[in-house]
């Protein structure tokens, strides 16, 4: 071999050799993003699937399943703490985004996508956002002629029995008690739910077994999301979804938005800066509206199919989600006695 062709191999080997090294030793691929998922699966994977298509990013999604009721992921984000695996966080609910945001396990973002929703859905530190809304409504039997147009139907004689409720243990039932008490003060919030008991409310166990119950006629009508109500008249069931406390001066309802959140030390921060202007942006929340999910969009202006408000036409419950978030934990012990009885 003539020292030409020699030199030229040992080139080519060395050069073999330090791709070789690069991938073992080079950090991964920036062309890629973890994000851990509470909202629902059947909806959340077409949009990380459309970010995948749409920019080249590959998508590694970990869901959360029912089984673990949206803090599954979460107390990993919180374990996984010194050494974080994910770089994003869709949250079904803005209060465990606050949870981390507390915990010291989120990092500032503050989305450009972001623009045009309302402060009363950001964090004001700029570590999560919120989007995407469901509504706490009014499941009612649509043979009610009488119909209950207020969370104050629970503790109204005239449907005395009437009325069933979500374990408030659990779920967006208890960040609802929570704001209530976060709007009326701890004592109004349990005086409440004293006259609830007094008016003949029953407990269930979940948002989808009070819709179910109240599309089977056992009860008139039930405080659920607005999923619930979207998904029971989709299939046709003798229901009506009512919005709650719309008047003059009354109270508004509760709206429960999608958040989501960058992880402190993510290990592709801008990737992940990527998915999070694209989960905040008006195209995703019109994909979301337009979804089974049938989801509020926080973007004013955005088109949404019948059935859908837009949020600018509903009186909304002003709340400070931070506190709604302290308040959850504080009347546990309450909520546990009131449930026990």
């Amino acid at each position: 071999m003539s020292k030409g062709r020699l030199f030229i191999a040992i080139v080519a080997l060395v050069v073999v050799i330090a791709l070789a090294l690069w991938r073992i030793l080079a950090p991964e691929s920036a062309d890629k993003v973890v994000v851990y998922v509470s909202h629902d699966q059947v909806f959340s994977e077409p949009i990380l699937k459309d970010f995948e298509r749409d920019t080249g990013i590959r998508v590694k999604a970990v869901y959360d399943t029912e089984e673990t009721k949206s803090a599954g992921v979460m107390n990993r984000l919180i374990a996984e703490k010194a050494n974080p695996q994910a770089d994003v966080y869709w949250a079904n609910e803005p209060i465990r985004a606050e949870v981390l945001r507390q915990q010291g396990v989120s990092a500032f973002y503050r989305s450009p996508s972001a623009d045009g929703i309302a402060e009363q859905f950001r964090d004001r530190e700029g570590h999560w956002t919120g989007f995407s809304a469901r509504a706490r409504m009014l499941i009612v039997d649509r043979g009610l002629k009488d119909r209950p147009v207020s969370i104050h139907a629970y503790t109204d004689p005239r449907f005395n029995g009437a009325g069933v409720i979500a374990n408030p243990l659990f779920g967006t039932t208890t960040a609802h008690i929570a704001a209530l008490s976060t709007v009326w003060g701890d004592d109004r919030a349990k005086a409440f739910l004293e006259a609830m008991l007094n008016n003949g409310v029953h407990i269930s166990s979940s948002n989808g077994e009070s819709a179910d119950q109240v599309a089977a006629g056992s009860f008139r009508f039930a405080l659920v999301d607005s999923d619930d109500v979207y998904s029971r008249r989709k299939q046709g069931r003798p229901v009506e979804g009512v919005y709650p406390d719309q008047e003059e001066g009354g109270l508004g309802c509760f709206i429960v938005p999608n958040a989501v959140l960058l992880i402190r030390g993510a290990p592709h921060a801008e990737a992940g800066k990527k998915l999070i202007d694209y989960l905040l942006s008006p195209e995703t929340e019109k994909k979301l509206a337009y979804s089974d999910a049938a989801q509020i969009p926080l973007h004013p202006g955005v088109e949404a199919p019948h059935g859908v408000p837009r949020l600018e036409n509903l009186k909304v419950l002003k709340v400070d989600y931070a506190a709604v978030a302290a308040k959850m934990h504080a009347i546990q012990p309450w909520l546990k006695d009131w449930v026990g009885r």
